[in-house]
């Protein structure tokens, strides 16, 4: 009495169904894997970032860019 049997289990899942239907249910799981999936990746990514040292900040020394960043210099109009 104080545990789910399967079949109790099963008729939850038919009203789950029933009530989003399969195409909303496969949605939603595509979408919560590719949000752990991106989590992953940027937990992956952002523990290689390493800050700016005392040195290169107290020399005024740019730290290393990102190889997708790209620098610009505004100017203005005349």
């Amino acid at each position: 009495m104080g545990s789910f049997s399967i079949w109790h289990w099963l008729i939850v899942l038919l009203i789950v169904v029933m009530v989003f239907g399969t195409k909303k249910l496969k949605n939603m799981g595509s979408d919560l894997g590719s949000a752990v999936k991106g989590f992953k990746d940027g937990m992956k990514d952002g523990s290689t970032d390493t800050p700016p040292t005392a040195a290169q900040v107290a020399d005024g020394a740019k730290p290393v860019a990102d190889k997708a960043t790209i620098d610009v210099e505004a100017k203005p109009r005349s």
